[in-house]
């Protein structure tokens, strides 16, 4: 007999940057490395998805930083000498 998993869905901010070759994109709160990448950006979401996912099942759902959940996130520039 098969045994049920319960399972909850959880909402991860991705951030998603567009290139000249494609998209890549990777979640944040999420403890390791997770980055999805496609031609579309339904292509990238899926992907990091798919990422999101193989991540929590190989390493538990403790891979998630509950205790500091990212609220916003802003773009911004910092002007750094080289």
């Amino acid at each position: 007999m098969e045994t049920e998993r319960a399972q909850s869905k959880t909402n991860i901010k991705v951030i998603v940057e567009k290139h000249s070759d494609g998209y890549v994109a990777y979640p944040l709160g999420l403890k390791g490395v997770v980055v999805g990448e496609g031609d579309t950006y339904e292509d990238v979401l899926a992907d990091v998805r798919s990422a999101i996912r193989f991540h929590m099942e190989t390493f538990g759902t403790e891979v998630l930083q509950a205790e500091a959940p990212v609220l916003e996130v802003f773009v911004a520039e910092a002007a750094v000498t080289i």
